[in-house]
Parts: C-alpha cells; sequence; structure tokens
C-alpha cells in the first residue's frame, strides 16, 4: 500500500537535495513533485502548502540537505494530522450506554462491511454491540447487514422498507436500552452525495438519534472522489472521524491526507482486508514511514 507517493516523494528527496541552491532547478523539482502528488490522490491545496512550506524552510536556511529535507516534510506531514482532535470510539464507549454511532458514505464505499468489523472489535473488548439497519431506501440494504449479522452473530435491528430511517434508528436505541446493548452501531442510506433528500434525511436521523459520533466512510481506490464526499458530508451533517477503507489494494497513497487537510477531522482506522479483523487504528508513524523513505 502507498508505494506510488512514497516513490513520489522519494524521487523528490533525491533531486531537491542536489540542487537546493539552484532555484530555478528547485522550482522546477517542485513543479514536478505537485504534478505527481496530484495524481497520486493528494489534493492540491495540500500540495500548494507543502510545495509554499518548502520553499519557505529553505530560504530560512532550515534545510540544507537531504536529511534536513526528510525531516521537515515529516514534522510538516505529521502536523496536519497531529492538529486534530483525535477520537476513540473504543475508550469513549465506556462513559456512555449506550454509544450510539451513526456511519455515512456512499453505496460501495464497504460501509456495511465495516460497521460489522467494527461490532466485532467492541465485543472483543468486552461490550455488547447492536448493528442497526437504517437505510430503508436501496434494495437489499438490510440483508447485507443481516448478512454479517449472521456471520459474525451479533444482533441486526431492522425496519420496513420504506418506513421513515429515523424512527427505526429511534426504535432501536430504545430496544437497546431495554436489552442491555452497550453500542448502537447504525447504517444509514448512501445514495448519490448530491442527493438533497438524502441530507435531509440524515440530519433527521442524527437530530433524532444525538449520536456521540458521526463517522464517515471512505473508499481509498475512489481517489480524489473520497474528498468530494468527505467535504460533502462534513457541510452536510458534520464529521467527526473517518475510516478509509480498501487500503490493502491503494497503491497512490493520497487520500488520508487529503481528507484529513480538507475537512480537518481525524482518519481513525483503515480497512486493510475483507476479514472481520482486517481494521485497524490509524497511526500517524506508521503512515509516515510508508509514504516517506527513512
Amino acid at each position: 500500500m502507498f508505494k506510488k507517493i512514497r516513490q513520489v516523494f522519494s524521487k523528490f528527496i533525491e533531486k531537491a537535495s542536489s540542487v537546493i541552491y539552484s532555484r530555478d532547478k528547485l522550482l522546477e523539482a517542485l513543479d514536478e513533485l505537485k504534478m505527481e502528488l496530484i495524481s497520486n490522490d493528494v489534493a492540491f491545496e495540500v500540495v500548494e502548502d507543502i510545495s509554499e512550506k518548502i520553499l519557505e524552510a529553505i530560504d530560512r536556511k532550515e534545510i540544507k540537505n537531504k536529511d534536513e529535507l526528510i525531516r521537515f516534510l515529516r514534522k510538516t506531514l505529521r502536523k496536519y494530522f497531529e492538529d486534530l482532535e483525535q477520537i476513540d470510539i473504543f475508550n469513549e464507549a465506556k462513559k456512555h450506554k449506550p454509544y450510539k454511532i451513526v456511519f455515512l458514505g456512499v453505496n460501495g464505499v464497504g460501509k456495511t462491511t465495516t460497521i460489522a468489523k467494527i461490532a466485532v472489535k467492541y465485543r472483543e473488548q468486552g461490550f455488547k454491540p447492536l448493528m442497526v439497519a437504517a437505510d430503508t431506501f436501496r434494495a437489499g440494504a438490510q440483508e447485507q447487514l443481516k448478512y454479517h449479522g449472521e456471520k459474525t452473530g451479533i444482533p441486526v435491528f431492522t425496519g420496513k422498507y420504506g418506513s421513515d430511517p429515523a424512527a427505526v434508528a429511534y426504535d432501536a436505541i430504545v430496544y437497546a436500552e431495554k436489552k442491555g446493548y452497550d453500542v448502537v452501531l447504525i447504517d444509514t442510506a448512501g445514495r448519490m452525495h448530491t442527493d438533497a433528500n438524502l441530507v435531509d434525511e440524515l440530519k433527521k436521523i442524527v437530530r433524532v438519534v444525538k449520536p456521540h459520533r458521526k463517522i464517515l466512510v471512505v473508499d481509498a481506490l475512489t481517489g480524489n472522489d473520497a474528498v468530494e464526499q468527505a467535504v460533502f458530508f462534513n457541510n452536510a451533517v458534520g464529521v467527526d472521524g473517518v475510516i478509509v477503507t480498501k487500503v490493502d489494494a491503494y497503491e497512490q497513497g493520497g487520500v488520508p491526507l487529503s481528507v484529513v487537510y480538507s475537512i480537518k477531522k481525524p482518519v481513525i482506522m483503515m480497512g486493510v482486508g475483507q476479514g472481520y479483523k482486517d481494521l485497524k487504528p490509524f497511526n500517524i508513524d506508521e503512515f509516515l514511514d510508508k509514504i516517506l523513505p527513512d
């Protein structure tokens, strides 16, 4: 994973460190870096910010060689992630009962599978989770979550197709409180992310449920569209954290960086496979180790 962006940074570091004192050649190397980062899903605004910071640091004589350039890049990229509120949905669940999470995201990003993976993680940590199928619009959506419920042995709360998703979510919370569930994981509809009706529906669910966290799921393989989705959902209903799926098959590497920069919310986990245990916490140092040379 992320091997292409690592190649881009490695190539730039080698070239730029040999021409630091030649302004024209340095600018040429930076222009090349910009183009290649953009082609690897790094948002234009991020690319511009990185480039400007490198030039300013060189002008201040903070970067004089290859090692200093690597350290500067690591420090700069790390700051994008460190400046955000870091959230831990597992520790937080110990303080609330039931702990409620609403999951956002368009169809096809792996949202339902991700909910099942998180439910399994909660169960492994001693919690009693309930998955809720509040997508009453898409044919097969509830069956999809029920399939994961059967595979994992974790209960699924459903409603009738065509019924009010917010009512289904509310009924699920009442049920969870009665039956002693610790965590309620609510799946929502993921129609085209420009759908105004979807926005109204999600706003109503959030208003009724009053979730402790709203988690957005995006697919790394969709590239820049993942960033557009993040901006859309954050503007529409607010996002607390992001899970990036299909990272194991993703070579470009720019999506986590671009999403974080665009909406100023943390990536909390990454999907690294199809198994129910193939979900790992996002680690800043591990990410930087993968995209920057040693």
